[in-house]
């Protein structure tokens, strides 16, 4: 009989947590969809532009042979003419030092004193470093000391670093910004996920000299429609490139606990039951495809094998593996 009683007592605190979840979501949605129509955007006249791109997958789910490290992370090391860019930090999930960043950056001859600036698309433990770096609401390249200078690092979300690198100087991004000549943020795009709350996530641009702008995303939580949708808002110049993660985790996840799909739990503003489908995935292609990129490569550490071979087919020639250790040059 007591088993019944447990039974009852643990059901009765699922319902509850569910309850909880979905009013969370409902109101965290209507605050988002407000905060989206109070959001003024204006045209970046004077973004300038650079002669060179070149996008160098520093932490991912694949990588092109088995001494570059792997995980269901990102961190990409960026060249944009003379400028050098760190974007995300990757996960570090095993809290290693030295990580799985330190350990590819070391094997492709990334020198981090030659950095610019780092740029944090969201503050997610899959890009800043691990969930308790995402907690805590800093962000760590290691678990131990990493030689780096105090550069200028741009996030959506007042984070703070770690203990092992204090002295960053953190710039708030909550618009548009240009950075660099050429280079610039799209500003946060907020969306509340279910079970993950309030995301607010921002994408890089880079504008190519006679081919158009080249957007870098870190998981797409806002969903790849509004990111084209904010980048046309802010720019003249035509949609070159998408590059990154658009978190399509249809069919397989790349963090299970068991036989649960974590990554699919928390991909859209939708409870599990009415969440994201194969259809997504396909008007997603849909959409992108009226923008003509001439160049698409989606991150495998948050899409599924499906998704990814989906793309290649819709995409033919001009789709990109994405792979840690292999240089995508614009």
């Amino acid at each position: 009989m007591w088993i019944l009683y447990v039974l009852s007592f643990i059901i009765l605190l699922l319902a509850l947590f569910l309850i909880i979840k979905l009013s969370q979501l409902n109101k965290g949605k209507m605050k988002v969809e407000q905060e989206l129509a109070e959001t003024k955007v204006s045209k970046m006249v004077d973004l300038g532009s650079v002669k060179s791109l070149s996008i160098l997958p520093v932490i991912d789910y694949y990588a092109v042979n088995e001494q570059l490290k792997t995980e269901a992370g990102v961190s990409y090391y960026i060249e944009a003419d003379q400028t050098k860019i760190l974007m995300d930090v990757g996960l570090n999930q095993k809290r290693e030092h030295p990580s799985p960043l330190l350990h590819n950056i070391k094997k492709l001859r990334i020198n981090l004193s030659e950095l610019d600036f780092i740029f944090f698309s969201h503050a997610h433990g899959d890009h800043v470093g691990g969930f308790k770096e995402q907690k805590e609401g800093s962000f760590s390249f290691s678990q131990g000391e990493v030689e780096i200078p105090a550069i200028p690092i741009y996030s959506p979300e007042n984070i703070q670093s770690s203990k092992w690198n204090p002295g960053f100087q953190v710039k708030l991004i909550n618009s548009p910004k240009k950075m660099k000549d050429g280079i610039a943020s799209t500003g946060p795009i907020p969306r509340y996920l279910f079970l993950m709350g309030y995301t607010s996530e921002q994408s890089l641009a880079v504008n190519v000299e006679g081919k158009g702008i080249v957007l870098l995303v870190g998981c797409g939580h806002p969903t790849i429609e509004k990111i084209i949708e904010r980048a046309k808002e802010i720019f003249d110049q035509p949609i070159y490139g998408i590059i990154g993660g658009l978190h399509y985790p249809v069919r397989g996840g790349r963090i299970m606990a068991g036989p649960i799909n974590l990554q699919y739990l928390v991909a859209s503003d939708q409870p599990p039951w009415k969440g994201l489908s194969e259809k997504d995935v396909e008007n997603a292609i849909e959409f992108i495809k009226n923008e003509n990129p001439q160049i698409v490569s989606l991150s495998p550490h948050d899409s599924s094998d499906w998704a990814i071979d989906l793309f290649k087919k819709a995409f033919g020639v001009k789709y990109r593996d994405l792979k840690v250790g292999d240089t995508i040059v614009i």
